[in-house]
């Protein structure tokens, strides 16, 4: 879901020269889902082999990986570990929503409407275990760091940005900002258009920042306070927030009630909305559990690891991955890999 923050925050377009030799950790679930979600036919039939094994998630990961890393990108990914108990109600929440659009789409099917068809079959998607592992398969033969967050790979992406490790993390939602991320770059990973509402035609969607410093700044807030914001208009552990208090709302209750977040959470009569406190809520954001336990080697790539999967495992064209590596290739030889990485 995400914490709905972004009509608040300050952003500012990002050109990919900006981002030449930045390290970047992608929070991977985010980002494959999105290619589940996304990259899909007219119909919203996803990408499948000649099996019917969905390779949607494949084709994003390389093709949109491999450009990054073409312009200068130096990137990891982090993954999800344990789901918090809290995050539960969420996901049991995720899973009657896909079940709802699946009855949506079949209405859609039998009426023939292709619009309906892909926006519907789009909210169907699942990210499994198998998907998962053929991601970080895929990963690995790209040479690429892979990090096991010990629960939320946000907090932990957040946790090795601080440190230094990497420039900022790259993800669609605005969730990694609570976990204090300093920078977080969107809509990196995606296609750079999208299609206008109720139109054929398309604008222009490019790379955005969002620094976390300027934005507590320019709300006037702090970062204990940026989690009390997002718990007021919800998070995936309180969904839905407080039923009528959005972004503006919450911020102008923050700014009334300072610090003073048991006052706070009377007046929004918290415990009508919540079995759980807001301590536990607040408490499991701010200390999300992190490990230093990682390893950030880049490594080369391996072509024909990459060709078996891709290519004769689920009959992506020979001539189009070649053509993406063989760039990869020359460039890696042009710099060294110690440069290059």
């Amino acid at each position: 879901m995400g914490t709905k923050l972004s009509p608040i925050l300050t952003s500012h377009e990002l050109s990919f020269d900006n981002l030449n030799n930045k390290k970047l950790v992608i929070d991977s679930y985010n980002i494959i889902y999105q290619y589940i979600s996304s990259i899909r036919q007219r119909d919203g039939t996803p990408l499948m082999d000649s099996k019917g094994n969905i390779t949607s998630h494949l084709s994003g990961l390389f093709f949109r990986t491999t450009r990054l890393i073409e312009i200068g990108s130096k990137l990891a990914f982090c993954f999800d570990g344990r789901s918090p108990e809290l995050k539960k109600k969420e996901q049991q929440r995720r899973k009657e929503l896909k079940k709802e659009a699946m009855r949506e789409y079949q209405l859609a099917v039998e009426r023939q409407d292709l619009a309906l068809m892909r926006k519907y079959a789009s909210r169907t998607s699942r990210l499994t275990l198998e998907m998962i592992e053929e991601s970080k398969e895929l990963i690995n033969a790209l040479g690429l760091p892979i990090i096991q967050a010990p629960s939320e790979a946000e907090a932990q992406a957040a946790y090795m940005v601080n440190k230094g490790d990497f420039y900022g993390l790259i993800s669609q939602d605005t969730d990694g900002l609570i976990f204090g991320t300093s920078k977080l770059i969107k809509n990196l990973t995606i296609s750079q258009r999208k299609k206008i509402k109720d139109s054929l035609s398309y604008e222009r969607v490019p790379p955005e920042e969002i620094d976390l410093a300027e934005n507590l700044n320019n709300l006037g807030i702090d970062q204990e306070q940026l989690i009390v914001l997002s718990m007021l208009v919800g998070t995936d552990f309180n969904i839905g927030g407080i039923k009528g208090i959005g972004p503006k709302k919450g911020l102008k209750l923050i700014k009334e009630f300072g610090k003073d977040f048991d006052s706070l959470f009377r007046e929004v009569k918290w415990g009508e909305f919540f079995d759980n406190s807001w301590k536990e809520v607040y408490e499991l954001i701010k200390n999300m559990p992190v490990t230093d336990d990682y390893s950030l080697e880049w490594k080369n790539i391996d072509n024909k690891k990459i060709i078996h999967m891709l290519v004769k495992k689920h009959d992506f064209s020979q001539e189009r991955v070649e053509n993406a590596l063989e760039k990869l290739v020359k460039k890696q030889a042009q710099k060294g890999l110690g440069e290059w990485f």
